[in-house]
């Protein structure tokens, strides 16, 4: 069985259907968990403009289970007429995976460097240390510019790659186990967690629809606005609020 280090996790930001919109909320997303990584003394490092690591204890046992799809509905910047607007964006969570552990073939890859650009210093901008990898069976793709060193970045790209792979046969094993269990619904990153509705000033948690959570509340801060929320249940209205008794750590985000 491969070695998983609970202590890291790589978080994967990408937008769903809604044009530009989707691509925004993705972005309010992974500024969110950043927030709630700095906030705990979690260590947070930009990978790609769509994936970051957080380093911390515990970080990937807390956080896988925040993998799947999150909608919002809100009125966006870019809308002019005031309507509202679903968008959606999914998380991916990977652990840190030992890399003797997941085999791959080097013929397979593709690695080429370039200019990674932005702050840095003269060694940045004008020398080629970032990376941009490419897996050819899979299609998977990479860019790394996380590091000042072409080989740190090179070595970043491997260890996402492996990750990568190491989810996949994970899918398709859940995959495989639903299949053969009718009527058991088994987690994946295709899941609905929860819809953020700016209009209700609300939060639906859709892991969290049991009686004994009815009365949880969880304040989540999207780009300086809160937001409440009440885990609901079948028996209670999803649209009422009520005030704050407490705060699960993991969803305090402000």
């Amino acid at each position: 069985m491969p070695t998983i280090n609970p202590n890291i996790a790589i978080m994967e930001f990408y937008p769903g259907p809604g044009g530009q919109e989707a691509s925004i909320w993705a972005n309010d997303l992974m500024n969110m968990y950043i927030r709630y990584a700095n906030k705990v003394g979690w260590k947070v490092s930009q990978i790609d403009d769509h994936i970051i690591k957080i380093s911390g204890y515990d970080a990937y046992n807390q956080l896988k289970h925040e993998s799947g799809t999150h909608r919002v509905q809100r009125i966006p910047i870019t809308e002019k007429r005031g309507r509202i607007q679903t968008s959606t964006a999914s998380i991916a969570i990977m652990p840190q995976i030992d890399s003797k552990e997941i085999n791959f073939k080097m013929e397979d890859v593709t690695i080429t460097a370039c200019r990674a650009g932005g702050n840095g210093g003269q060694n940045v901008n004008k020398v080629s240390t970032a990376v941009h990898l490419v897996h050819h069976p899979t299609g998977l793709t990479f860019d790394v510019r996380t590091e000042r060193y072409q080989q740190q970045n090179r070595e970043i790209a491997l260890d996402l790659l492996r990750n990568k792979l190491w989810q996949i046969e994970e899918d398709k094993k859940a995959s495989q186990l639903a299949s053969g269990r009718s009527g058991i619904s088994q987690s994946t990153r295709a899941d609905k967690i929860r819809t953020y509705n700016y209009p209700r000033n609300q939060i639906k948690d859709c892991l969290l629809y049991t009686s004994d959570a009815a009365d949880d509340l969880l304040c989540v801060d999207l780009g300086g606005r809160r937001i409440i929320q009440k885990k609901t249940t079948p028996r209670l209205p999803t649209h009422q609020l009520y005030n704050p008794t407490h705060y699960n750590p993991i969803y305090s985000l402000i």
